[in-house]
């Protein structure tokens, strides 16, 4: 049953299904909390979200955590016909909702975890954590809210309503409003997959050109092995911290990068078959390398950290070697 103002109207989430991306096969079934609203969202409206993720080529290690990994909003724009603008919060959340909404248009906003039933078995009433969904939907004589987070779609209601949208709380000069993007789909386009898949090629190229100029496992493990003494000390929730910045979103961005390659190869180029491989062989090692390291801070005992991410520096960079060949580029 649609929600008053309901965008998608024909989607419930009962029936909802997720996408491949976040299927239970994959290594990390999900990735972070944007880029996988935008998986859950393009699958809803019946595109392909694999087309998008050439972007992953240029995550980098950027001193103390790995990027966290964003599709671009021109590749947005260009690949599906979708526009995000940044929102000014200058009035309450729910008027720019019911605004947008009325629109024809998304709401994207960070959010606070601790009230998204999605995540019962997380943070769910137990911890404050800052994250991102897209709101789809509004009933604000209901009090409910459909939105997509992370692998769901979902929907909250009664008090989780209320303190999404900070009603009846007294008014707080130290309150900074939350980020917000208005998503306008009124615009957007389903190409065929020859097409599809030309764009999506282009834009691997030129996301390509912006990977990084060395080996950037080669100076994680450098970083990583000099911080495993604290890390170790500050037992599994220091480790947990680490590995969501870390290892986790190398990993998760490598397995998205993967997926594209697999994508696209029989499309437009099949000798890149291989770099898709080696990228899932880093996301495999990412894997291992979570498990390793949570076993390590929970009993205290150090393990070889350059040995453990050798074999990661060196698929990434068989893989890179294939997609400048094939792309163009430095080797």
């Amino acid at each position: 049953m649609s929600l008053p103002q309901d965008l998608l109207p024909g989607l419930q989430p009962s029936d909802w299904r997720p996408h491949a991306l976040h299927g239970e096969a994959c290594d990390w079934p999900e990735k972070n909390c944007y880029a996988d609203l935008w998986v859950g969202l393009l699958h809803a409206l019946g595109l392909e979200p694999l087309a998008m993720l050439g972007f992953t080529v240029a995550v980098d290690f950027e001193d103390d955590q790995w990027t966290f990994f964003k599709p671009p909003l021109a590749d947005l724009r260009q690949l599906y016909g979708i526009d995000v603008q940044e929102l000014q919060v200058w009035r309450p959340l729910l008027d720019h909702v019911r605004t947008h909404l009325a629109a024809g248009a998304l709401v994207s906003t960070e959010a606070d975890a601790f009230w998204l039933p999605d995540t019962a078995a997380t943070d769910y009433r137990r911890k404050h954590t800052k994250t991102t969904i897209v709101i789809s939907a509004l009933d604000e004589a209901g009090r409910r809210a459909r939105y997509f987070h992370n692998a769901v779609f979902f929907e909250l209601a009664g008090e989780d309503y209320e303190r999404l949208f900070r009603l009846g709380l007294p008014p707080d000069p130290a309150f900074m409003p939350f980020y917000a993007e208005r998503i306008r789909i009124a615009r957007r386009h389903a190409d065929g997959a020859a097409v599809l898949a030309a764009q999506a090629l282009a834009l691997l190229r030129g996301h390509l050109a912006w990977r990084p100029a060395d080996n950037p496992f080669e100076r994680f493990a450098r970083r990583s092995g000099e911080e495993l003494p604290r890390l170790l000390e500050g037992g599994l929730e220091a480790f947990h911290a680490w590995a969501f910045a870390g290892v986790r979103q190398a990993g998760a961005a490598f397995e998205c990068l993967a997926a594209h390659l697999r994508w696209l190869a029989p499309q437009a180029d099949p000798a890149l078959a291989p770099a898709a491989e080696a990228f899932a062989e880093v996301s495999r090692g990412a894997k291992a390398l979570l498990m390793k390291g949570a076993r390590a801070a929970h009993t205290g005992r150090a393990f070889d950290m350059q040995a453990a991410v050798g074999p990661m520096a060196q698929a990434w960079q068989a893989g890179m070697e294939v997609l400048a060949l094939r792309l163009g580029g430095r080797g």
